[in-house]
């Protein structure tokens, strides 16, 4: 017996058409990933150093550390993928023509790239 997770018009009142995504895998394992890399960054800034990183000095002299510099980085790009498939999703929901569904999807991937590119430039701006 085979499971179809083809999504219909029944499942559905906003679909026009059976359509199958990964997309939604792809949201969980990221929701996954940011309870781990929240656990990390919590306890990484305000845990492990003694009475917590309290000035911006501080804070831009631990950023510093190559470890908590890949996972801030880690922790960007993993909120912004997961942000970008939720409005994906909700704006799918909607029930868009394939053409709108191939530009939802391009807007989305810019604005998140875009996103990514610019925290990473301001982070690497914070510690040099």
């Amino acid at each position: 017996m085979t499971t179809d997770t083809r999504m219909t018009e029944a499942a559905s009142p906003f679909a026009t058409r059976e359509r199958s995504s990964t997309a939604w895998l792809w949201q969980a394992a990221s929701g996954v990933a940011l309870l781990v890399l929240l656990t990390v960054h919590m306890v990484a800034h305000h845990f492990v150093v003694e009475g917590g990183l309290r000035t911006y000095a501080e804070v831009v002299d631990y950023l510093r550390s190559p470890v908590i510099f890949v996972v801030e980085h880690l922790f960007l790009a993993t909120v912004t993928l997961h942000a970008m498939l939720g409005v994906r999703a909700v704006l799918f929901d909607l029930g868009p023509t394939p053409a709108i569904e191939r530009r939802i999807t391009r807007w989305v991937t810019g604005v998140g790239v875009a996103t990514v590119v610019y925290g990473v430039w301001l982070l690497w701006a914070v510690v040099r």
